[in-house]
């Protein structure tokens, strides 16, 4: 039987994917599932799996630094959430591509790929296809931004686009996602989404809230003193901290 590990740092997401291959190709055996790219690499050395699905973004070693280790051992499908990444360099042949998330007809294709790749001996070496992605991904002019951010709503996982997103409010467990229809968490902290949200459609106004520049319907002050924001279509007012005030200053 053909078989396969899924990396990918959100447990949700290898759910997800596993259960898709299990319906779409049930002959393929998922012989472990990984966190991060340091359990890639020691998975596909303890099982030497046909194929590997590796986010490319993930805690310690990325996707794109894991498969430059088992390249040669396994063939990979990367996976990822952000599509300003250099797609074309993965149609070159060697490997495969997955947005999230995975739909189940661009998955079939994937499938297809794969299937037809068993009758190779080796893995093809992608040491020029992974150089050349690393180095658009660093040298890109524009950083490839988080396009989608996939949350809980209740049991059920959704995949959101970020201009969808009023705000980002974080307490000491979840980071609660406010669309204008309804509210989702993460476990994903604001300093980090900060880091991963294009700073020009995300303002963050407090250390613990970022807001949608194009959800801000107005700044205005309470009887304390404090500077609120006004979110359009929510009811919710903001605290926007001291060191974060210069944002409005033209407003």
């Amino acid at each position: 039987m053909p078989s396969a590990i899924i990396a990918d740092d959100e447990r949700l997401m290898r759910d997800q994917l596993r259960l898709r291959l299990a319906e779409i190709w049930p002959e393929l055996e998922i012989v472990g599932e990984a966190r991060n790219g340091d359990e890639a690499i020691e998975l596909v050395q303890e099982h030497r799996p046909d194929f590997t699905f590796l986010d490319i973004r993930m805690p310690g070693k990325t996707g794109l630094e894991a498969a430059a280790t088992i390249g040669k051992q396994s063939h990979i499908v990367f996976i990822t959430a952000y599509n300003q990444y250099a797609i074309e360099a993965f149609e070159r042949g060697a490997i495969d591509y997955l947005l999230k998330p995975a739909e189940p007809e661009r998955l079939r294709t994937t499938v297809e790929r794969l299937k037809a790749r068993l009758s190779s001996s080796n893995p093809p070496d992608m040491t020029a296809v992974l150089s050349q992605l690393a180095q658009q991904m660093g040298l890109a002019p524009k950083p490839a931004y988080l396009q989608w951010i996939q949350a809980s709503v209740g049991q059920d996982l959704r995949m959101i686009p970020v201009e969808d997103i009023l705000f980002f409010r974080s307490d000491d467990k979840y980071t609660c996602v406010q669309t204008a229809r309804y509210e989702a968490l993460i476990r994903k902290p604001v300093r980090d989404l900060a880091n991963e949200l294009n700073p020009d459609l995300f303002w963050q106004i407090h250390r613990s809230t970022l807001v949608n520049v194009n959800a801000i319907e107005g700044v205005t002050r309470d009887l304390r003193g404090r500077h609120l924001v006004m979110v359009k279509g929510n009811n919710e007012k903001l605290e926007v901290s001291r060191s974060f005030l210069h944002l409005f200053k033209q407003m």
